[in-house]
């Protein structure tokens, strides 16, 4: 069916049609936003969820209901959208916070410092809250710890103890965690950390940066050493380049770790007369201080273009100024009404009342006009609609600064030194000098994936279009999930005009080079104070001196950091709507699902997998025994047995289970990747020298192993727990966690399912 709203309302306890454009906006509305108790609905209709954020933001204001009018206002028109957490969480009473991301604070080197950290990251989880750490304050791996007569265990083994600390929260509730760590390019564990990712098993809650210094980039292009230090010690001296190389050659093999050139953003900040900055919240478009919160809102720009394809298409400059100011002074508010998980939170978030106001649907916009992304006229336009909001924000907070008085730690003369106010011209500068100014930074691009989809899937974000249509399963009224296509917005509004095929300046992200990519990036950076959450995304065949080039041109045109995302063997390919299934070895792409499971022949070979687990008195056998579908062999059917019978309900349900979808055919791959990532709350076991979190994941490595032994699964082998590994030569395909399908991609910092909707960025 086309994603479009049926033309008759729903049931009172479905999505309301009304308000939407599309029923995958209906479906997420009523699954994310609306609120409800215990199932039941308590938000009527969209109007309904409208009304409820604007009045709890407008309680702020001296004049609640005027204010609330005119939030409401700015809702319906779909050209300013909050962040989701907002939309969730706003007026609902319950202690939640409406701050999508933190930085935490910094963590002592000492043991009882660093676990005071974990459960403030614990807490703050807890909450929903995404968040980043500084992990360059603990001592190397190696260092003497003074007192103990024992030697450090270095920043990567805490890493871990948080990794499972996520893993643990997230397994308790409904949201997936969301964490980013940071390690700057000369801590002594810096090679460790660029390595850590090539383990497919570990830091899988994690993303991890690099802080990259500017005396580091001097060093790379002089080809001079640098030094490894941590407390005043050097602890070796590397080839900076070689340093460099290894860097670009982890992200390259596995996507990570990315680059943040901290003294950049450390140089750029209105608030370097305040504070010093050392990470990013988990999509990268948020340095923050020890604490800092972001706050996060998006003018859609989609929705401000005046007659779209015609003679006359141009963005309406009175309605974006006036989207902003009323933006402005929302978020503002927000600062106010929203809780914290953590005191030091709040303190900080109020002390400066950083917001970070972006723009969606910039690709969108851009072919409205007829001006096709990545191209300079594009970069170009894009870059001067971000000066239009950077300055209509910086005057509306002046205007605020005026009213309500300018944020607790302004100082005039600290402040009059931000790099941005000479960008934005005169009126902003004599502004704030005179009223001083209510947020210490105002702008940021953050993922927008959901509130897109929200807002009649616009390009999300400065990303460009990800694809012109796909295919997605979404939740009807009735309970049932239906499959509808997926339109993009600036197409679907193409057609409507009665024109067929694509529009003239239709470009998408499998199609552009990573040269239009980063100039997109630069356009707008010069008026972003914060970052912005971007992916540049590769052919997996590009060969690793233009990858390094990718970065180097990053870095030359002023960005503040740098993302790629390439196919490879640990993260998997990620599947274009292009794509064809992965090819299996030995040719041809996996069987698509059954509608029903297929029969089971009479007899089947298969192999027996032995198990040892330190904590059961008795080993454990895996089962596998395999079909040939289609000229190609793949798993069938498992079986676990033991003698210990603490196990047997759950190795009855778990062999139903894999045998269930097993026999409905397709990518089954995804059964591994769920299995391997269960952490067991008591701890997991070291297994022929490899930490396995858990005796299902041991189990999940094993049906790796025997996948990749029949050929069903390619690529190189994991470090071997169990026998029978056999590498074949091509990429396995990226699976959703959540849903199994091969319909993963990357954009904006973060794998996003166009299936179901799961991202990893929480």
């Amino acid at each position: 069916m086309p994603d479009t709203a049926p033309p008759h309302a729903p049931p009172s306890d479905g999505p309301a049609s009304v308000g939407f454009e599309t029923a995958i906006a209906a479906s997420i509305w009523d699954l994310k936003y609306r609120l409800k108790e215990g199932g039941a609905p308590l938000d009527a209709d969209l109007a309904a969820t409208r009304d409820r954020v604007a009045r709890a933001v407008a309680a702020a204001e001296p004049e609640p209901e005027v204010w609330a009018a005119r939030f409401r206002a700015v809702l319906e028109d779909a050209a300013f959208l909050p962040a989701g957490r907002i939309w969730a969480g706003a007026g609902t009473g319950r202690a939640v916070t409406l701050f999508n991301c933190f930085v935490m604070g910094t963590i002592p080197d000492g043991m009882g410092g660093i676990f005071d950290a974990l459960r403030e990251a614990a807490l703050t989880l807890q909450q929903g809250g995404g968040i980043g750490y500084d992990f360059s304050t603990i001592r190397p791996k190696g260092a003497a710890v003074a007192g103990v007569g024992a030697d450090a265990s270095g920043p990567l083994s805490f890493m871990d103890v948080w990794d499972s600390m996520c893993a643990t929260i997230m397994s308790a509730g409904n949201r997936r965690g969301a964490m980013m760590a940071t390690l700057r390019c000369d801590h002594p564990d810096v090679e460790a950390f660029v390595d850590a990712k090539r383990d497919p098993g570990r830091l899988r809650n994690f993303n991890l940066s690099v802080l990259v210094t500017d005396p580091f980039m001097a060093a790379v292009d002089a080809d001079g050493d640098w030094a490894l230090s941590f407390g005043g010690r050097t602890f070796r001296t590397v080839r900076a380049r070689a340093l460099w190389d290894r860097i670009m050659q982890a992200t390259y093999d596995v996507a990570e770790p990315g680059v943040i050139f901290i003294d950049r953003v450390n140089a750029q900040n209105n608030l370097n007369y305040a504070e010093t900055i050392a990470a990013t919240n988990p999509c990268g478009e948020q340095p923050l201080p020890p604490y800092g919160a972001c706050l996060l809102g998006s003018v859609n720009l989609a929705a401000l273009v005046r007659d779209p394809f015609g003679t006359e298409a141009a963005l309406d400059g009175a309605r974006l100024g006036a989207t902003v100011r009323t933006a402005v002074r929302f978020m503002d508010d927000v600062v106010d009404a929203s809780r914290f998980p953590l005191p030091a939170q709040a303190e900080e978030a109020r002390a400066k009342r950083r917001i970070g106001l972006g723009v969606t649907g910039l690709a969108d916009a851009l072919m409205m006009l007829g001006l096709r992304y990545g191209t300079p006229e594009a970069a170009e336009r894009a870059g001067g609609w971000m000066r239009d909001v950077a300055r209509e924000a910086y005057l509306a907070s002046a205007a605020l600064a005026g009213e309500k008085g300018a944020f607790p730690l302004y100082d005039a003369e600290g402040f009059g030194r931000a790099p941005i106010l000479d960008r934005l011209g005169a009126d902003v500068r004599e502004a704030v000098a005179r009223d001083g100014i209510r947020n210490a930074l105002l702008t940021s691009i953050a993922p927008t994936g959901t509130i897109s989809l929200f807002a009649g899937n616009v390009s999300s974000g400065i990303e460009p279009v990800f694809a012109s249509a796909y295919r997605r399963k979404v939740l009807m009224p009735d309970g049932a999930r239906e499959e509808v296509e997926v339109v993009d917005h600036a197409v679907r509004v193409w057609r409507e005009q009665g024109n067929e095929g694509l529009p003239r300046a239709y470009a998408d992200a499998q199609t552009l080079s990573p040269e239009e990519h980063v100039a997109m990036q630069a356009a707008v950076q010069p008026f972003v104070d914060s970052s912005i959450s971007k992916t540049v995304n590769l052919p997996e065949g590009i060969s690793f001196e233009a990858f390094k080039e990718v970065y180097r041109l990053a870095w030359d045109t002023g960005c503040k950091g740098c993302t790629t995302y390439r196919p490879n063997a640990v993260t998997g390919a990620v599947m274009s709507v292009a794509d064809a299934p992965r090819a299996a070895a030995g040719g041809g792409p996996p069987a698509a699902p059954h509608a029903d499971p297929m029969p089971r022949p009479a007899a089947l070979e298969g192999t027996t997998y032995k198990l040892v687990w330190p904590e059961s008195a008795h080993a454990i056998y895996l089962t596998v025994n395999d079909a040939v579908v289609d000229g190609r062999r793949r798993p069938f059917e498992v079986f676990v047995n033991s003698k210990n019978m603490e196990h047997y309900a759950w190795t009855v349900a778990l062999t139903r289970m894999i045998s269930a979808i097993f026999r409905r055919g397709g990518d089954v791959s995804f059964v591994v990747e769920e299995l391997k990532a269960i952490f067991d709350p008591r701890g997991g076991a070291w297994v022929r020298g490899r930490y396995v979190p858990s005796l299902l994941a041991a189990i999940g490595g094993a049906l790796e192993e025997h996948m990749r032994a029949i050929g069903f699964l390619d690529g190189p082998a994991a470090p071997a727990t169990f026998p029978k590994a056999t590498p074949a030569p091509a990429v396995p395909g990226a699976a959703c966690p959540r849903c199994g399908e091969t319909a993963l991609h990357m954009a904006e910092g973060c794998a996003t399912c166009t299936n179901c909707g799961f991202s990893r960025c929480g």
